[in-house]
C-alpha cells in the first residue's frame, strides 16, 4: 500500500530532526540553518511538518549530513530487474567519482518520484549572497 503524502511529510520531518539531534551530540536549529543558508524558523517548520522542504533542500540536507537522500523516505524493497542489472554492469566500468555521482543522481530521481515531483514553490525567490 503506498504511503499517504502526509505520511511522507511526517517521516521527512522526523528524519531531519533525528539527523540534526545526532550530529555532533546535538546540533541546534540555528546552526543547521546557518550551514544551509536558511532561517531557524524554516528548519523548525520542516521538523514539525508545517513546511514541506523542496527536493533540493533535502539534497542539501543529505549532503550536509553525509547520508543518502533516500534516508528521508520510508524504506521499500524493490526486486532486481534487467534494467537494473544493465545499469550495474555499466557502472562497474566507471571511476569512483562517476559512480558516486550516478548514485546521487539515481537517488535524487527516486526521491523526486516518492516526494511528488519537483514543482516550483510559491513565494519570493531567495537571492544568493
Amino acid at each position: 500500500m503506498p504511503e499517504k503524502p502526509g505520511g511522507i511529510l511526517k517521516h521527512v520531518a522526523q528524519r531531519i530532526r533525528e539527523l540534526r539531534d545526532a550530529a555532533g551530540g546535538g546540533m541546534s536549529q540555528e546552526a543547521l540553518a546557518t550551514a544551509l543558508g536558511k532561517t531557524a524558523n524554516t528548519i523548525s517548520r520542516w521538523e514539525t511538518g508545517t513546511y514541506k522542504p523542496a527536493l533540493e533542500d533535502l539534497d542539501g540536507l543529505s549532503r550536509f549530513f553525509g547520508v543518502s537522500i533516500l534516508e528521508f523516505f520510508p524504506r521499500e524493497d524493490a526486486p532486481r530487474n534487467e534494467k537494473l542489472t544493465a545499469l550495474l554492469r555499466a557502472a562497474s566500468e566507471l571511476n569512483d567519482n562517476d559512480v558516486e555521482e550516478l548514485r546521487r543522481y539515481a537517488e535524487f530521481r527516486k526521491a523526486r518520484n516518492l516526494y511528488g515531483g519537483s514543482k516550483p514553490r510559491p513565494g519570493r525567490k531567495r537571492k544568493n549572497v
